[in-house]
């Protein structure tokens, strides 16, 4: 392992992900059973998601991600929280993660509200005991009142992302990942996030911030990076990258890359 620095939270070193994509749409298994009978093979074409990308953020530190949908970034979120391994390249992460990358991801729709929230605690490494302490907090934050003992089937889109988001942010992570977290319920609800976003930043949590509400990447974050077909575009002061990519939005051909 390379020096890694006290005062570094996260660092990758020419990291790359590659997908492999399929050329032609097969609809269903039956198919891609009936192609591969008559020894007809999928042809595929290979993506490459990151491209030799190096980054380093300092323990807490807020970092804005920013970048058109496709440009890579929920792959690197989900290469720091561990949930893909790169395809070439190393990821080290110090300390504990919380990744809020998929609000929902694990819940039974079949279950309550509150069976939810304690198989959701026990996924996250709680016991009964601390999920139960937790237990108001979380429901009060939600905004669900008595849908809490109601099946999740029965839930609103919006309501089981107001509960992932209450749940997963009942931690104390030394990093906490977002990927479009403030895209959950109405306006009140956006700024209760961002509030408590704020106290995770101001409790020296390190923060990864995926956003395309750039006026909220302006009030989390103190760095920003703008990712273009996998790399790194441009890095630095908030407002800075964030004018660059708007310009590149605009006039694709005149914003420079640094």
């Amino acid at each position: 392992m390379p020096d890694f620095p006290n005062s570094s939270a996260i660092r990758l070193a020419d990291v790359s992900v590659q997908y492999r994509v399929p050329t032609e749409q097969i609809a269903t298994l039956k198919e891609y059973v009936i192609r591969m009978l008559q020894g007809r093979r999928v042809e595929y074409r290979a993506f490459w998601a990151l491209k030799g990308l190096d980054l380093e953020v300092r323990r807490g530190e807020s970092l804005g991600i920013i970048g058109r949908n496709g440009a890579g970034k929920s792959t690197l979120l989900k290469v720091i929280a561990r949930v893909l391994r790169p395809t070439r390249g190393r990821v080290w992460v110090s300390g504990s993660v919380a990744p809020l990358i998929e609000l929902g991801a694990g819940f039974h729709l079949e279950l309550t509200g509150r069976e939810n929230v304690f198989l959701n605690g026990a996924m996250l490494g709680f016991s009964q005991a601390q999920m139960k302490e937790r237990f108001d907090r979380i429901v009060e934050f939600a905004e669900l009142g008595s849908f809490i003992d109601a099946a999740l089937r029965s839930y609103s889109s919006g309501m089981v992302m107001r509960l992932g988001f209450a749940v997963a942010t009942e931690v104390d992570p030394d990093i906490l990942i977002t990927d479009e977290v403030l895209a959950v319920g109405d306006e009140s609800f956006q700024e209760k996030c961002l509030a408590r976003m704020a106290e995770f930043r101001a409790k020296g949590t390190t923060i990864l911030f995926v956003s395309h509400a750039l006026d909220s990447v302006r009030a989390i974050c103190d760095r920003a990076i703008w990712i273009e077909q996998g790399q790194v575009k441009r890095s630095g002061v908030v407002e800075e990258v964030i004018d660059a990519y708007r310009t590149h939005l605009a006039h694709p051909a005149a914003a420079p890359s640094a």
